[in-house]
């Protein structure tokens, strides 16, 4: 199952979605919309949601879009089912990618320059301050499949250069995801246990 847990400064995501809840005990910003299924809204924590008066959604001060949870008025429970099936097909794709790369530098992607293809580990994937770079075209697909866990050091930076879009580069960890504070993160995390924000 697939939780999603907030924790520290301030941090700025563009859009969640979990299966076993989303919680946040620091100052988070939401850019766009975020929702659980098929657990209800008590499984979202930290957010102080706000019922639209038409029962398909809640609103909180921290996320500037809408929230949605299973247990929502119609529509909603349709689309949230169809959102995770979504979710858990693009995963699936995704770690059924036949790699370009294998067990590249170990798993330590500290100073590497990574260009598009489809990288695999059997191992954990690191990242420490020094950061690491994604390179490419606007079109380019990169595809990371973790065996274990991935780990962004605290002040870790994915750099984009050469018009790479975070879009499309898709984390797919079968471990957890661990984003350390002051981290910049690039891409979609499709986590099959827990993404944790410091």
């Amino acid at each position: 199952e697939i939780r999603l847990s907030l924790v520290g400064s301030e941090m700025c995501i563009r859009d969640s979605l979990a299966k076993a809840g989303i919680s946040t005990t620091g100052t988070t910003s939401i850019v766009g919309h975020m929702g659980v299924s098929p657990i209800d809204h008590t499984a979202i924590t930290g957010f102080s949601l706000i019922l639209d008066p038409s029962g398909q959604f809640a609103t909180s001060s921290l996320v500037d879009g809408k929230i949605f949870s299973a247990d929502y008025a119609p529509p909603t429970p349709t689309m949230m089912t169809t959102a995770v099936s979504n979710m858990e097909t693009a995963y699936t794709d995704a770690a059924g990618r036949i790699p370009d790369y294998t067990e590249l530098y170990g798993g330590n992607l500290t100073g590497q320059t990574l260009t598009t293809g489809v990288y695999k580990w059997s191992t954990g994937v690191m990242v420490s301050a020094g950061g690491m770079t994604i390179s490419g075209s606007p079109t380019d697909v990169w595809i990371f499949e973790i065996a274990q866990n991935l780990t962004l050091a605290n002040g870790a930076t994915i750099n984009l250069i050469g018009g790479a879009q975070a879009a499309n580069i898709f984390w797919q960890v079968a471990g957890e995801a661990t984003l350390g504070t002051t981290s910049d993160f690039s891409g979609i995390i499709l986590c099959q246990t827990l993404i944790a924000m410091q």
